[in-house]
């Protein structure tokens, strides 16, 4: 697989077992990382995914006829939650992940609030975010080998 004339578009529900494995494929390293096979992106169906499309933006980053990262974003509380930001493994460091997450951000008002969370011994992720603008707000512990770190962005609420 290669970058080469990678395009960002919105996903539709059609795309959902497509990125399902992906998110599989995607999140065997945080599951390995953190000693736990159990976690959230590696448990979901396809029937709790198809559910996200209602209230949820999601984008799929497209090469060569298949998608290659997806993120996906929904407002709660006047703030964009956005999760699941995945790359297929072959293709991370390429910048498709900031892409991904820099045109999420574009679909809302300037000067908007975007939360997301990564486990704490993420720090490929950690460096990412902090990259591209967030900032830690808090820390909640999930497990004894767990804590998710909570990022921040931007200013107001979404309207």
């Amino acid at each position: 697989m290669t970058v080469e004339a990678m395009t960002i578009e919105n996903a539709g529900i059609a795309d959902a077992a497509e990125i399902l494995a992906l998110q599989k494929l995607a999140y065997q390293a945080e599951a390995e990382l953190y000693g736990d096979d159990a976690i959230p992106p590696l448990t979901q169906t396809l029937a709790g995914l198809e559910e996200e499309f209602a209230d949820a933006r999601v984008l799929k980053a497209m090469a060569g006829g298949r998608i290659v990262g997806s993120v996906r974003g929904r407002v709660e509380d006047g703030v964009c939650r956005v999760g699941r930001l995945m790359v297929h493994p072959d293709l991370q460091g390429r910048g498709i992940g900031s892409r991904l997450l820099r045109r999420l951000e574009a679909l809302f008002p300037a000067g908007s609030r975007f939360e997301l969370f990564t486990g704490h011994k993420s720090a490929g992720n950690l460096r990412l975010y902090e990259r591209l603008g967030y900032r830690e707000t808090r820390r909640a512990g999930v497990h004894a080998g767990l804590t998710l770190v909570f990022l921040d962005k931007g200013d107001r609420p979404i309207a």
